[in-house]
């Protein structure tokens, strides 16, 4: 890539990741609102937990087709349509609420919509900024897209609270309506490049080959496979605690303070992917995605341990500073290991292997945290008089306990990353994407001839 067309690059990346910035925002005003709807309506943790299982298991169950599929056609095209799939959910609820129509299956249906969009377009936006920014810039990069989510995360909690204040949520939903407009307004004015393909032709090959070439490729490749591992497992324990923040903070406090420490809490991501931006993260990016698990670990443990705003919103600080730290160290490993042309259903499979379980937690959360760690933490609960004296006894305190659970386990996992031979040497075994194109056409070729 030369001068000229890096800086044509980074140029048409900016722009792309300012209307993914503006398209967050308005999805998280949509998310909050929402979701303090449903808990305000039912005081169900299971019922509330059900929105994230909605908005997860169809990225996880379409993402290995939908890989596939973006590596055939153009990345910006899959956007353009994916963000138009999702404004049409929130168009549909945004009607049903006005209309006084709104149940929660129809929240359900729509979220799900989103998700299955969400699957098309996260593999499309990961592989079409490794077309447009140099290698040496993608931790850098990832950094941005870090800080997108987390602005996002900080200024949509803050709207919502004060927008509801004011007017109806179906409003909230219009907004975020317009604010897609806008993303998809920033992709038709720019262009992003077709991937160099291997002189190899596998077009003509159907989509469970091309499936089965993406699951071969990573089991080739033991580092890989145990970044997956730790990945899945972190996202686990993760799931469950981000799914139950909401009901943690109500237990004791307002919608309004929930909003201000969620807030809060979001600026921890802003800090970590703004530090990844300008410093570009440890010359050994493994070693920011393990110190990262271990911070995450130990935040989970730090939640748990009273019902106070300002302990929570320092712990959750930690907690996004560490994923926004893991993220971005994490994407430019894939992304400078991985040929460009395969990115697709690379990052697809990635993203399917990494958080397949992450419905599963959402959906133990509720009715472990309903049935389980609230009666055991209620004020007349049997740990009440054993623990409850160091943790308070009543609402949301077993969420609390379950907080403490979950950092254990976590940073149990970040210590088996600390031991793994593979993993620690990931970055050395493998090398950077432009000097395997060989061995990967090769491989592909290989694949084309099975019948």
């Amino acid at each position: 890539m030369r001068l000229d067309e890096k800086a044509v690059g980074l140029r048409t990346f900016s722009v792309v990741w300012l209307g993914q910035l503006v398209s967050l925002v308005g999805s998280g005003l949509t998310g909050f609102a929402l979701g303090v709807w449903v808990f305000q309506s039912t005081g169900s943790v299971t019922k509330f937990a059900l929105i994230s299982v909605a908005a997860t298991l169809p990225t996880v169950l379409l993402s290995p087709v939908a890989g596939v599929l973006v590596d055939r056609w153009s990345r910006r095209r899959v956007m353009i349509l994916a963000d138009c799939g999702s404004a049409v959910g929130t168009i549909a609820v945004a009607v049903l609420l006005a209309t006084d129509r709104l149940e929660i299956w129809h929240i359900y249906v729509a979220m799900g919509g989103s998700a299955a969009a969400a699957a098309f377009q996260w593999p499309a936006y990961s592989a079409a900024t490794t077309l447009l920014v140099p290698r040496r810039l993608l931790a850098r990069a990832a950094g941005m897209v870090q800080f997108a989510r987390a602005g996002s995360q900080i200024l949509a909690p803050l709207l919502a609270g004060l927008l509801m204040v004011h007017l109806p949520i179906s409003s909230i939903l219009w907004i975020d309506v317009a604010t897609f407009v806008f993303a998809v307004g920033t992709l038709v004015m720019i262009r992003i490049p077709a991937p160099e393909r291997p002189t190899v032709d596998t077009e003509g090959k159907g989509l469970r080959q091309e499936m089965g070439f993406a699951w071969s490729y990573l089991m080739r490749r033991p580092g890989l496979v145990r970044l997956l591992a730790l990945f899945t497992m972190t996202n686990f324990f993760g799931s469950q605690a981000l799914g139950l923040i909401v009901p943690l903070i109500l237990g004791f406090n307002t919608p309004d303070a929930l909003g201000l420490t969620l807030s809060f809490a979001a600026s921890g991501m802003v800090v970590g992917s703004l530090m990844i931006s300008i410093w570009g993260g440890p010359q050994r990016r493994i070693l920011g995605v393990l110190g990262g698990c271990s911070l995450l670990g130990a935040s989970l443990l730090w939640v748990g341990l009273r019902p106070s705003l300002i302990l929570i919103a320092g712990a959750l600080f930690a907690f996004n500073f560490a994923i926004a730290v893991i993220n971005s160290c994490s994407q430019a490993i894939w992304q400078s290991k991985l040929a460009p042309h395969l990115q697709g259903r690379i990052f697809a499979l990635r993203r399917m292997l990494a958080t397949f379980t992450t419905p599963l937690g959402y959906l133990l959360a509720g009715p472990l945290a309903d049935r389980i760690f609230e009666p055991l933490m209620a004020i007349d609960g049997p740990l009440a008089a054993s623990l409850g004296k160091v943790l308070g006894s009543g609402p949301g305190r077993g969420i609390g306990l379950y907080y403490l659970v979950l950092g254990c386990l976590a940073l149990a996992v970040s210590v088996w990353g600390w031991r793994s031979s593979p993993l620690m040497a990931v970055e050395v075994d493998l090398p950077d994407h432009d000097r395997t194109l060989t061995e990967d056409t090769a491989a592909m070729g290989a694949a084309a001839s099975r019948p």
